[in-house]
């Protein structure tokens, strides 16, 4: 039999014996070193943490400065607010890619990520989402004490989401609330106090990323129940959660619309922005009825980097050429 076969010996030791030192050797000799290499890893880290979609939190960030200064942001908090968002967003993925390490090895769709397929390691993605937080702590002492005292909070949503799926299924709703509190972040940061205007399209931001957080889940209901993980999919099954994704997309497209209603400045192009946002909300929902890996990926991820942007251009049109 085949598995019984031997490889020819040198000197009574194994050829593939042999053969794997100088495999090794050869392996550190090619890799780069330098520049290069850390640019490589920065590249890696960056794929890892997927720091494209920071384009999800960014554009409402820049919104809500927008709404709150009438377009006349002052330039250094408009920065350190982009710069707190930023590093925040970033920080709580990398701790999301650390903290689920095992798990994503486990699940087939999420085994070649970069830490459980060994291209970084565990040290790699600390590092970065130190220099991340402190990025955060930095950007809210740059603008005011609120802000600073803030930093527990912070801390808790970014920290405590990689946990919540562990023991509830409101994990998407926490998601949706973490991701939300840069839209708030952004309003304090310009005013330094809490309004009762700031509310509701903070939760219309929260309840869009859980809808097509929801919807994400999707693909994993088997595996979550086997390994008694905890989803809206997995606890209400295929129907139920997306009944919840819509109801939750339903309010945040009305929680949007409250612009309208909190402040001056929006006018035509806001409205034909929410009209496109609530049409490509809707097509998420019909995209993703065939429950296959490109269309759900199309559907939470491609077309919801492009939602924020749509919202932004219309209030940022309103004001400049309004």
């Amino acid at each position: 039999m085949a598995s019984a076969e031997r490889a020819p010996e040198h000197g009574g030791v194994p050829a593939e014996l042999m053969l794997q030192p100088a495999r090794a050797n050869r392996g550190d000799d090619a890799s780069p070193r330098g520049p290069a290499a850390a640019l490589k890893r920065l590249g890696a880290i960056g794929d890892s943490v997927m720091i494209t979609h920071t384009l999800f939190s960014l554009p409402f960030v820049v919104s809500a400065i927008l709404l709150e200064t009438d377009g006349r942001p002052p330039f250094w908090k408009l920065f350190w607010i982009v710069v707190a968002a930023f590093g925040a967003r970033n920080a709580a993925n990398a701790l999301n890619r650390i903290i689920d390490k095992d798990i994503d090895a486990k699940n087939p769709r999420t085994a070649r990520r970069h830490l459980p397929s060994g291209r970084l390691s565990a040290r790699d993605l600390w590092i970065f989402t130190a220099a991340m937080l402190a990025l955060l702590v930095l950007g809210a002492a740059m603008l005011n004490v609120l802000c600073l005292a803030l930093l527990p909070a912070a801390g808790i949503l970014l920290f405590g989401y990689s946990y919540t799926k562990r023991f509830t299924w409101l994990a998407h709703f926490w998601l949706g609330l973490a991701c939300s509190a840069a839209t708030m972040g952004a309003f304090l940061g310009i005013s330094g106090a809490f309004h009762l205007r700031y509310f509701p399209l903070t939760a219309g931001v929260a309840l869009w990323v859980a809808g097509f957080d929801i919807i994400y889940a999707l693909q994993d209901i088997e595996f979550d129940r086997r390994e008694r993980l905890h989803s809206v999919p997995a606890r209400f099954g295929e129907r139920g959660a997306r009944v919840i994704a819509a109801l939750s997309h339903l309010v945040a497209c009305i929680s949007f619309a409250s612009i309208y209603i909190f402040w001056r400045t929006p006018g035509i192009f806001s409205a034909i922005a929410l009209a496109g946002c609530t049409i490509l909300i809707a097509a998420e929902h019909l995209i993703s009825a065939r429950k296959t890996a490109t269309r759900i990926k199309l559907a939470a991820y491609t077309m919801n980097q492009i939602i924020p942007i749509i919202f932004l251009c219309g209030i940022a049109l309103d004001i400049y050429l309004g």
